[in-house]
């Protein structure tokens, strides 16, 4: 693979591979999340802000899923991450799905760098007949040489085992001797999020939180009631409660008299 003037790390703190073009391509300008503004996912917060620690200082870290329901903050909390750990040396490569048969020429290019780089994939699923998980999972346990000390992965999915499950997958799936064993196709679609050492889920919030979320963009609104009752309507046309919804509901009616 050849790249036209890679990323200087030293001054780059994240970058977006561009698969047609076959370049990493510098983010300029990052989203200005931060830690504390996630509300609601304190638990999932605390690990992988531990598993990341314990990578920047050169101890044995794991690959990160993080999986669950749509809109409750598993993208955000990455790009939180990067903001919060840059200043150590916390690099960031994000991949679409479709690219990922680059993934170990990517590796490549960062493995003998001094910064510690999370390659972060988004929305991660497989449907049957694709192939990139082949990869994926290569790179995330290595082949004959070992995975690199100064790269993990962190992947965002609505489904914990990633690739499409079907009933048929599971005809001739048989408990033996107290044992389940699974058919080789259910084997195959779980062999692959097993490679991610550390599962983060997270799931739908509840009305109380979901206020929350919206306070916390409201921090002066002079009346709460109007507010948790347009919010509660706002939700309600998008038929979810979400930080995703919070913050939309935030996009339409901040400024508003």
């Amino acid at each position: 693979m050849q790249t036209n003037n890679p990323p200087d790390w030293e001054r780059t703190e994240a970058a977006i591979w561009r698969g047609r073009l076959a370049y990493l391509r510098p983010v300029r300008e990052l989203d200005p999340i931060r830690l504390a503004q996630l509300i609601g996912i304190e638990r999932q917060k605390a690990a992988l802000c531990r598993n990341t620690e314990r990578f920047l200082a050169g101890l044995p870290a794991n690959n990160a899923l993080l999986w669950g329901a749509r809109g409750t903050g598993k993208s955000s909390l990455i790009k939180a991450l990067l903001n919060h750990y840059a200043p150590r040396g916390l690099r960031l490569i994000q991949i679409d799905r479709q690219d990922l048969e680059c993934l170990l020429d990517i590796v490549d290019e960062v493995r003998d760098l001094p910064q510690r780089f999370v390659i972060f994939i988004d929305d991660l699923s497989f449907e049957g007949g694709e192939s990139g998980y082949k990869a994926l999972k290569s790179a995330l346990e290595g082949s004959i040489e070992a995975p690199p000390c100064n790269v993990l992965f962190y992947a965002t999915s609505n489904r914990r085992h990633l690739l499409a499950e079907r009933a048929e997958d599971n005809v001739g799936t048989q408990v033996g001797r107290g044992e389940l064993h699974y058919t080789d196709a259910v084997e195959e679609k779980i062999s692959l999020s097993d490679r991610f050492g550390l599962w983060l889920s997270f799931y739908a919030i509840d009305q109380p939180g979901y206020l929350e979320i919206v306070d916390s963009y409201f921090p002066a609104h002079p009346n709460r009631d109007e507010l948790h009752r347009e919010a509660l309507r706002f939700a309600m046309t998008k038929g979810s409660r979400s930080g995703r919804t919070a913050k939309q509901f935030f996009n339409a009616h901040t400024g508003a008299g």
